[in-house]
């Protein structure tokens, strides 16, 4: 389990911590940056709906040659990232806060045009908000191959200890099946009727799956299929994949009593400001640790959320771990073979 002395501090009284969320929660909203921005998200529905659109009506105008059927994923990868951000959003309810609003986008933006199971999707990610880091209660840690604690690694036999052994070095590169891990993670779900609606969600993932294969075999010969896929998933993958795994991994794990929620959030996730680019590729999660102290509010007021959470760690002496994207990454790297180095050892 990973040192608190690896952020700075041990975790602080619950009464001042409680305290101290509470100032922190007046702030931001003083500041505006709760409220509901449903025309901001009304804009951002129609702009990635016809980006999709334009992808695919390039694909069904191009004559086949590979540079084409290339661009043409790597289009729609990128515009399909943000069909997961908005299913993320409407999630968290930063889009509406009707259940029923909610339940239709979660639907249409994951099951119908990503072939991702919300439902499941839903109850996983709450859980990990809940318990960001926790090696017994994230299932975030508890669902991957690699290890991020030595406790962890010891468990591991056969196939999973093998990649956990190796995991420094395989971790980027298995990045890519992310796409594909998230739609077999909903169908096991399916089965097991994790989900409160299974013959819905189930049903429009099978309308998902013929729209897009069949759209992909009518357009092209099986050797552009085959290509289409890999660079389309591939690419899927890894922006999903590095998006989502800089913001906790490498930092403190634990197991036993939970903290307060403003332990929990700050001290088990990072921020990495970036410009406008930088946002839309992370969909704002490169702002994690505000997100997670306010997964409720709007992804376009997180940015502004960024300094004012920032001041204030910095009054209450609570460690707040800012760093660049590519140093990001070479931190869980090097995590990545401090935990599993107890198998190294071993072997």
């Amino acid at each position: 389990m990973t040192d608190l002395s690896a952020v700075g501090s041990a975790p602080r009284e619950p009464g001042a911590a409680e305290e101290d969320f509470r100032e922190l929660t007046r702030r931001v909203t003083d500041a505006g940056l709760m409220r509901p921005r449903k025309g901001q998200y009304a804009t951002a529905i129609v702009v990635v709906w016809l980006m999709n659109a334009v992808g695919w009506a390039g694909l069904a105008l191009s004559d086949g040659a590979w540079w084409q059927v290339t661009l043409a994923a790597v289009w729609l990868a990128i515009w399909h990232e943000q069909l997961a951000f908005l299913l993320h959003d409407a999630g968290h309810r930063q889009i509406s806060r009707s259940q029923r609003t909610i339940r239709t986008l979660g639907l249409i933006h994951g099951n119908l045009m990503l072939g991702v199971c919300f439902g499941w999707w839903v109850q996983h990610h709450n859980r990990h908000h809940n318990h960001p880091n926790h090696l017994e209660l994230d299932p975030d840690i508890r669902r991957r191959a690699a290890v991020f604690a030595p406790e962890q690694a010891r468990e591991r036999t056969g196939l999973a200890r093998f990649l956990a052994t190796h995991q420094r070095h395989l971790f980027f590169p298995l990045l890519g099946l992310e796409a594909v891990v998230l739609r077999i993670a909903g169908v096991i779900a399916l089965r097991r009727r994790a989900v409160r609606r299974p013959w819905l969600e189930g049903g429009l993932m099978a309308a998902h799956a013929a729209m897009f294969f069949g759209a992909l075999i009518w357009l092209l010969p099986w050797t552009g299929v085959l290509l289409f896929l890999a660079v389309h998933q591939g690419l899927l993958g890894y922006l999903l994949g590095l998006g989502f795994a800089i913001n906790h991994k490498g930092l403190p794990t634990r197991t036993g009593a939970e903290w307060t929620w403003l332990e929990r959030q700050v001290l088990t996730s990072r921020t990495l400001p970036t410009g406008l680019v930088g946002d839309f590729f992370f969909g704002g999660l490169n702002y994690q640790i505000e997100h997670h102290l306010f997964p409720g509010m709007p992804r376009s007021a997180l940015r502004h959320a960024y300094p004012v959470v920032k001041a204030f760690c910095a009054e209450r002496g609570i460690p707040y771990t800012e760093i660049g994207v590519l140093q990001s990454y070479r931190d869980l790297a090097r995590h990545l073979g401090t935990a599993s180095e107890v198998l190294r050892t071993a072997s």
